[in-house]
């Protein structure tokens, strides 16, 4: 019954798929390239590590079989982004309230310093809600103070802000000596304490680090806040309103934090399809190939975060659709791009962003393609980025001849900034992420909330594939519609991107 199903398939393909690259991708293809980029022989593909020189040497041999060429600056295929890695490893702290030590009932902070060694005396502390106001400004005096600011987002907030990083920026460029977010509903206290213990990456361009951040919890506050004099509950409602002007909390601190730093070179990985008439300009496909790597403390069962959905699914994907593009000339050059630091904040997209290997205004689209093995078959097709670019009745088109439904809502939208495509949609590149990994959001939010950046995201008998082999197939018509420069002339999405 499979053999007739697969022979049926590939007889009745839509004409959006060419005969030169008539086969459909199975779930095999892609099964086989995950099985090994999220094995524990990989370590969980962290940057800086030898799982880092696994995978990059496994992308470049793959890629190259596929009938890719290098496609870096320099005639390679690894672009270089220096980075600096921090985590915590000590910290003493000692609170005051009108000149007199305080003992606070609580463990829920986690600090690391800029460098090696911090200290100070006598830090005036501040509370600022979600540290700016309605208009984006920094809404309190924060300089050379401890800063205390709420993770989570808010309703007033301009959407580039909504993140705590923009917002952490804002802060550190107004003179805060150390910013502490305080966790909520959107970032747990565990979630945001693993994200720091598993030593966040920077990248170098970007250091803006503080002398000293961190995070507390909720329960943290309530106890600092109570001890100090004060009601937690009460600064917190003030802090949703969308004049709030922040308020000092009579408190100062004496800090000693020792942390390890470390400065390192990571890579992003590029490869070419050179086109026919390069002058009608370049498309990408761009997934992240990093992970969290050994995420977990020595003791643990499973101390490595192997990354199978996020995103070794992606990179199979990509894998795939180039194997296939490959087997024809395209109109249009088209670049294949593997990300690093995706997990500590997109920073290899934004340092391809910064550095981009064909000048930003030749790329008529980008096709960011991230945990993808999430839906199954038959599964709707969203697009993060709708609405941005003019764009959407042709990628729409290219679905719809492909027999695929359209999810027509902005649903998928929320996830515009958490994507490496973001980095692109700031400079005015028109990026998107298209497929049925988020036209069911409660799927996906089943994943976020389960196996997402843990031990648990590994390679198991029922991995989610058929959605994927799906998309893969919709990613090949897509790139063989987009670097077509006659279906799809050179025009600019005229939204605008970046909103």
């Amino acid at each position: 019954m499979r053999v007739l199903h697969a022979l049926f398939v590939t007889l009745a393909l839509p004409a959006a798929l060419s005969s030169a690259a008539a086969r459909p991708v199975t779930e095999a293809d892609l099964r086989k390239h995950i099985e090994i980029l999220a094995s524990d022989d990989f370590e969980g593909r962290a940057p800086g590590t030898e799982g880092e020189r696994k995978t990059l040497d496994y992308l470049r041999n793959a890629w190259s079989k596929a009938g890719v060429k290098a496609g870096a600056a320099d005639g390679s295929w690894l672009q270089p982004v220096e980075f600096v890695k921090r985590g915590p490893k000590t910290a003493d702290v000692q609170f005051y309230a009108r000149g007199e030590k305080i003992r606070v009932v609580g463990d829920e902070l986690l600090l690391i310093g800029r460098e090696s060694e911090y200290q100070r005396e006598k830090l005036p502390a501040v509370f600022v809600g979600h540290g700016v106001n309605a208009a984006g400004e920094v809404n309190a005096d924060v300089s050379g103070k401890l800063v205390f600011v709420l993770s989570d987002s808010a309703e007033f907030l301009p959407r580039e802000l909504r993140q705590m990083r923009a917002r952490r920026e804002k802060l550190l460029k107004a003179g805060a000596e150390g910013v502490i977010a305080i966790s909520g509903e959107q970032f747990n206290y565990p979630a945001y304490r693993r994200a720091l213990m598993s030593r966040p990456i920077v990248w170098a361009e970007k250091d803006l680090a503080v002398g000293v951040e961190g995070v507390a919890s909720p329960q943290y506050m309530v106890a600092l806040v109570t001890a100090a004099g004060g009601d937690w509950d009460k600064m917190r409602a003030a802090a949703q309103a969308a004049d709030y002007g922040g308020q000092t909390l009579q408190l100062s601190a004496d800090l000693s934090v020792t942390s390890d730093v470390r400065r390192f070179t990571s890579s992003n990985i590029i490869g070419k399809l050179p086109g026919r008439k390069p002058s009608t300009g370049a498309i990408v496909f761009m997934g992240h190939w990093d992970h969290l790597g050994i995420c977990r403390p020595e003791g643990e069962p499973d101390r490595i975060c192997n990354g199978a959905v996020d995103n070794a699914s992606g990179m199979a994907v990509i894998t795939e659709v180039a194997r296939r593009l490959a087997r024809q000339r395209h109109d249009r050059d088209i670049y294949f791009i593997g990300t690093t630091a995706e997990e500590s904040g997109l920073w290899g997209a934004y340092a391809f962003a910064a550095n981009p290997v064909v000048p930003l205004d030749q790329i008529k689209a980008v096709f960011n393609i991230d945990t993808i093995a999430i839906a199954p078959r038959g599964s709707k097709v969203a697009i993060i980025g709708r609405g941005k670019t003019s764009f959407d009745p042709d990628i729409e088109r290219v679905a719809q001849k492909l027999g695929r439904k359209i999810e027509p809502s902005t649903d998928a939208n929320a996830f515009l900034q958490r994507q490496d495509g973001w980095a692109l949609m700031q400079k005015g590149v028109a990026s998107f992420m298209v497929g049925g990994s988020f036209a069911d959001l409660g799927k996906l939010d089943a994943f976020l909330k389960g196996p997402y950046h843990g031990p648990e995201d590994e390679v198991t008998a029922d991995l989610q594939l058929g959605g994927a082999a799906e998309d893969s197939d919709l990613h090949v018509a897509l790139g063989q519609y987009f670097a077509n420069a006659r279906k799809f002339p050179p025009k600019k999405p005229e939204k605008g991107t970046g909103g």
